[in-house]
């Protein structure tokens, strides 16, 4: 049996070390653009210097020789055929396949507004070629602008703040983190960022930025005319699956590729995993679908069930937030919070379910929210304040992972 996979992210990385483990015979490919395996998690920290590109690997010691595969790295796919099961490389050469997982990841998205597409002195930050180009235009760059105050945005300044740059972040909604955060825990990061010296400017988006002679942009005009003095930008505005080699093949796709519960495609013998099929924008919901994939790829049986909510685990100056499932209110909800000094948690429940947590300070005890906003449990019969339920108001029906509540 021959397995091709594309992409050396964790989602390929995982689905490689499954099949290697059910299939001892098995012949592996694995075809990337990438050249060296990272963790896009940690990109911030080679931004910073703290880690190099050898440091940002993930992988066991000697990873492609233990697991006897074969990595072609520094190559595109440019063309799936499902009909041939073949798929198509930039280099001019054709790779067969028995089974195919595609696992390629995202892309960053650059808004079309005035030349950012244009300017060299414009990037993402989603590969370690984007940290790397960064890090490079850094050392001749005083003033940066970072367009997006969401996860990938923060991570990009926290990373130059080490490196003693003057950052401003533009942010067209009225907190940062928006995504993830309420106002108040939001705030909490904001007031540490703007103490290490950011310039937050709230409720504003670019609006106008020219390419000087250089081929740079050296200011952005926002929306209500204020300019904004740069040499280097980052642009965290959200990413798109990278699905320009489905160009032609039939397989089903719309914000990313369409799978069913054990990463199938819409075409035979092919599956996809990771931030291409759009289910998760998470490490270890990428992880998991690898998994899947590669004992599904093998004839197995095995489903990725964990669609239940978003997970984030937000870490900058010290302070850890943890944030699952729906985090905005809506009408309807009933919403907890408890805060001290020391930590601030707020919890949405919805007809006695829990619909989302979010822990800032103290995030001890979050499995058990997961199990309860995935399993969509009934708390209203437990008679005690919200935030004191623990595994001790369930006993074990014997089933994995099986639990019901002591006042049953």
């Amino acid at each position: 049996m021959k397995y091709v996979i594309i992409g050396a992210g964790v989602a390929g990385i995982e689905a490689a070390k499954t099949i290697r483990q059910n299939d001892p015979a098995g012949e592996i490919l694995m075809i990337s653009a990438d050249t060296c395996v990272h963790s896009r998690c940690m990109l911030h920290k080679y931004i910073s210097g703290e880690r190099d590109e050898e440091g940002l690997d993930f992988t066991e010691k000697d990873f492609f020789r233990r697991y006897q595969v074969e990595w072609k790295k520094g190559i595109r796919v440019q063309k799936i055929s499902p009909d041939a099961k073949e798929i198509y490389l930039d280099s001019g050469d054709s790779v067969s396949y028995d089974k195919l997982l595609i696992a390629a990841g995202a892309d960053s998205f650059i808004p079309p507004v005035g030349e950012l597409r244009k300017a060299s002195n414009v990037y993402g930050l989603r590969n370690l070629p984007d940290a790397q180009a960064i890090v490079k235009e850094a050392r001749q760059a005083e003033q940066v602008l970072v367009i997006g105050s969401g996860l990938v945005g923060l991570d990009a300044a926290y990373g130059l703040l080490e490196r003693g740059k003057k950052l401003t972040i533009v942010e067209m909604a009225d907190r940062i983190l928006p995504m993830q955060l309420d106002a108040r825990a939001a705030r909490a990061y904001q007031e540490r960022f703007e103490k290490a010296g950011v310039r937050f400017v709230l409720e504003r988006k670019a609006s106008q930025a020219v390419c000087e002679a250089d081929g740079k942009i050296h200011k952005v005009i926002l929306d209500n005319g204020d300019e904004i003095p740069c040499d280097l930008i980052i642009v965290a505005a959200g990413v798109r699956s990278a699905l320009a080699c489905l160009e032609g093949s039939g397989i089903a796709a719309e914000r990313g590729i369409t799978v069913d519960a054990s990463m199938k495609t819409s075409a035979p013998d092919i599956y996809a995993a990771g931030d291409i099929t759009a289910l998760s924008g998470i490490w270890p919901n990428a992880a998991d679908q690898g998994r899947v994939a590669g004992k599904s790829m093998c004839g197995m049986n095995a489903s990725y069930t964990d669609t239940y909510a978003v997970k984030n685990t937000i870490n900058f100056f010290g302070l850890v937030t943890l944030c699952v499932g729906r985090i905005r209110e809506e009408e309807g909800d009933q919403v907890q919070i408890r805060e001290d000094r020391r930590q601030y948690k707020r919890i949405i429940l919805r007809d006695g379910k829990v619909e989302g947590i979010l822990f800032q300070g103290n995030i001890a005890g979050g499995g058990i929210w997961q199990y309860l906003i995935k399993n969509k449990l009934d708390i209203s019969k437990i008679k005690k304040d919200v935030f004191d339920i623990t595994y001790a108001d369930f006993y074990h029906t014997g089933q994995r992972g099986t639990y019901q509540w002591v006042s049953e």
